[in-house]
């Protein structure tokens, strides 16, 4: 396997809308996927890059400073409250400490790093406090049926009362179930979007460079990483016990959701992009034939650890 240098997310190439448009996608994928919202996952970290790093345009602060005043707002709240600020505050570190020791690292490789080494230090607390862990698990379970129970009561006030079918609802609160047992590989994925965002925010907002975000045609990461995917799938694999099959769940899930990535920037490099036909094409397929796509672009991004599809492709064409 071979690793091509890693391409510095800051290069020009976020394309002409100045970046706007992906970082607006990824946090409509927070929305979507994480227990915790946006606002702290790009907030919290948005204040530790201003004040921490150089800010050449000092209105940069005021953002800051509501940044701040959003993911505190006017005092404490519950366990809750402090896990998901407590989490931001690890990311956040680790992506700070991270872009000072390699500052030409790709904004890939320093988000990804940062979620893995708050992961492991989350992993370290809650081995050592196990009823910390136990209890924000109850409350994340408990967060998301509360939400799904409000959005079936709204379905049924639209269907005039009449309860959901039996299978629809079984289906829905098994989906929940899931979630919940896979919140924090969807907390990791969602995490590395916040932290692009917040990093593409401190960029314009504060150096004046709208180029915070690369293309994601060239979406990559370190080819040593498939090892994570395969400790996932033995942990599954071995079934050693509940909290090591969950682990490596979660693994699979978070390492899946990058490799699936990888391979959609793949197919987008050597279709040169994304046309209006070709997006319409996509959204109808992940309405119909999602898990086959995804799995499509899953195993495409693993053989790219090997093959390096796009610089072979560079490769011929100089």
């Amino acid at each position: 396997m071979t690793d091509a240098p890693p391409r510095d997310s800051t290069d020009p190439g976020a394309g002409s809308n100045g970046g706007w448009r992906t970082a607006l996608a990824l946090v409509v994928f927070i929305l979507g996927v994480s227990v915790v919202g946006p606002g702290v996952l790009v907030g919290l970290p948005f204040l530790l890059l201003v004040t921490a790093l150089p800010t050449p345009r000092k209105g940069a602060f005021l953002w800051a400073g509501l940044a701040g005043v959003w993911v505190f707002g006017l005092g404490l709240g519950d366990a809750m409250w402090h896990f998901e600020r407590g989490w931001a505050v690890l990311t956040a570190g680790w992506f700070l400490g991270i872009t000072l020791r390699w500052p030409h690292a790709s904004l890939t490789h320093r988000a990804i790093g940062a979620v893995g080494g708050a992961g492991l230090a989350s992993a370290s607390l809650f081995r050592a406090r196990p009823e910390l862990w136990a209890g924000i698990d109850w409350r994340v379970q408990d967060r998301l049926t509360e939400g799904v129970g409000q959005a079936m009561a709204i379905l049924e006030g639209a269907r005039g009362g009449e309860g959901l079918p039996a299978g629809v609802e079984e289906s829905v609160m098994r989906t929940v179930e899931t979630q919940g047992t896979l919140f924090p590989a969807f907390l990791g994925l969602a995490s590395v979007a916040g932290l692009a965002v917040a990093w593409w925010m401190y960029r314009r907002v504060a150096v004046g460079d709208a180029s915070g975000l690369g293309r994601v045609r060239d979406f990559r990461f370190s080819d040593q990483m498939v090892w994570v995917f395969i400790a996932g799938l033995a942990l599954v694999a071995l079934g050693i016990g509940d909290g090591w099959e969950r682990a490596g769940s979660n693994t699979l899930v978070f390492m899946g959701a990058l490799y699936a990535l990888r391979g959609a920037a793949v197919v987008l490099f050597l279709n040169g992009g994304l046309t209006l036909f070709g997006a319409v094409l996509l959204g109808m397929g992940m309405i119909f034939v999602a898990p086959v796509l995804l799995m499509g672009a899953l195993l495409l991004g693993l053989s790219d650890t090997w093959l390096d599809v796009r610089n072979r492709v560079r490769a011929t064409e100089t």
